[in-house]
């Protein structure tokens, strides 16, 4: 699925079993619980936390989805097509960190 097509998908899921996109502000608060259960994750199966029995059975791919879900929502509601979007920060990341990471002493 092209970046395009998740876009479109989960406007076309929202508009017919979502019923509407909650609002903006909304939407930017569940997308900050989404990140918040990532992390939660991230800091358990790779940071020193250890993860409690209720912890145990989740999956750190759904979670990532939950995260890209939110995120298309508010790209849609706000007119923001993320294939351009991406295409333009890979150009300029391109640009501007052409020799900055080869040169970090920190990544050697």
């Amino acid at each position: 699925m092209t970046i395009k097509e998740a876009q479109e998908t989960v406007d076309q899921w929202i508009t017919s079993t979502g019923v509407r996109y909650f609002n903006e502000l909304t939407n930017t608060a569940i997308l900050m619980e989404e990140v918040g259960e990532v992390a939660r994750i991230m800091s358990r199966k790779y940071g020193e936390q250890s993860f409690k029995k209720s912890d145990e059975a989740v999956d750190l791919g759904e979670e990532m989805a939950d995260v890209l879900f939110v995120l298309i929502c508010l790209a849609n509601q706000t007119g923001i097509d993320l294939t351009t979007a991406l295409e333009r920060k890979m150009a300029k990341n391109s640009v501007r960190d052409a020799d900055r990471h080869q040169n970090n002493e920190k990544l050697k």
